[in-house]
């Protein structure tokens, strides 16, 4: 049931984060993502009655046991480390403008 949720979660949504409010690194993803000024879901795995079965389901399903788990466009592209690095490498913006989760001002 877990499973269905979060990957119902992540294909109705174009940047997904799940994550929990105490944790640092992710704060430090959703902070990047607002400074670049996309819009994305979080889910906040502490404060939601389901919460552990959908990490452990997140877990099951790509791999990762950590927070934050992002998602853009579907594609799982991992914690704080993997989108930072992402982000130096200037390949971020791409994939968010692609997601259409980057207003463009007209």
């Amino acid at each position: 049931m877990a499973l269905v949720k979060a990957k119902e979660i992540v294909s109705s949504n174009s940047v997904v984060v799940f994550s929990k409010t105490y944790c640092p690194y992710c704060v430090r993803v959703k902070k990047l993502l607002s400074e670049l000024g996309a819009n994305y879901k979080a889910i906040e795995l502490d404060a939601e009655s389901d919460g552990d079965a959908i990490q452990a389901a997140l877990a099951e399903w790509t791999g990762q046991k950590t927070v934050p788990n992002v998602f853009i466009s579907g594609k799982h592209m991992g914690g704080c480390d993997n989108v930072t690095a992402t982000h130096n490498q200037g390949k971020l913006v791409p994939l968010l403008n692609e997601a259409g989760a980057i207003a463009t001002s007209s």
